[in-house]
């Protein structure tokens, strides 16, 4: 089976006139379709710049990053905007909801970009039906971001992931800003969508405890992955 995410030999070197900081070294690992696996590492250890190359959101200085058989760096903005659109779902820390719409409008709108430039295409509804009961927020849609709790935005902006099947799940610190209760939901969702969706699901994280739901644990240090373990996923 050919990886879905192979990256090879990824180093990130950031300049501020004669300074520079090197954020990531050399870093290679390939991830399997469907499956669930979690960087984790302090601050400063590099897995947020790693996240952002691994999106297409930046370059890496060196080293390549292929996605399901494609490398991001042979692509231009608008070719590397497509592959965003038709492959990866974003889970943000902090969420990234409009929030001058209702959470529906913040889910259709993920839908409506995906289809830019495609002929029109209707929301997926009985997937949307049972991502919004796995989620628990099927009675909330019509309320905007500022009416509903930490917990519930973060649910939202999964099935806004979810909402489009990419077939790559990237979530950046998904429960960092959530209690217990409303974190375990949000890995409970994540572990489905990699179980029952077949989804890839790529999650950063400092917390190794909420890494043991994944399938595999990259750790991360000084811009470099120093142990590879196998979760409980």
């Amino acid at each position: 089976m050919a990886p879905i995410i192979l990256a090879q030999d990824l180093s990130k070197t950031y300049r501020s006139g004669k300074l520079a900081v090197t954020a990531l070294r050399k870093v290679s690992f390939a991830i399997d379709p469907g499956e669930f696996v979690a960087i984790v590492g302090p601050s400063g250890s590099g897995k947020s710049t790693l996240f952002y190359i691994l999106g297409g959101l930046t370059h890496a200085t060196s080293g390549s990053v292929c996605i399901d058989g494609v490398d991001f760096a042979t692509l231009d903005d608008a070719e590397r905007t497509k592959m965003r659109r038709a492959k990866i779902g974003f889970v943000f820390q902090r969420f990234n909801l409009l929030p001058t719409l209702s959470a529906m409008g913040n889910i259709e709108i993920a839908h409506d970009i995906a289809n830019l430039g495609s002929p029109k295409k209707e929301i997926d509804r009985p997937l949307l039906d049972q991502l919004t009961h796995m989620l628990s927020i099927d009675g909330r849609l019509d309320h905007r971001p500022n009416e509903l709790s930490g917990g519930e935005q973060q649910r939202v902006a999964i099935a806004r992931a979810l909402i489009t099947r990419p077939a790559i799940v990237l979530a950046d610190e998904p429960t960092g800003n959530l209690d217990t209760k409303n974190s375990d939901a949000v890995l409970g969702m994540l572990r489905k969508s990699s179980r029952d969706l077949k989804q890839t699901v790529l999650m950063i994280t400092h917390n190794l405890e909420a890494a043991q739901i994944a399938d595999r644990i990259l750790h991360m240090r000084d811009g470099e992955i120093t142990q590879i373990e196998k979760g409980r996923g």
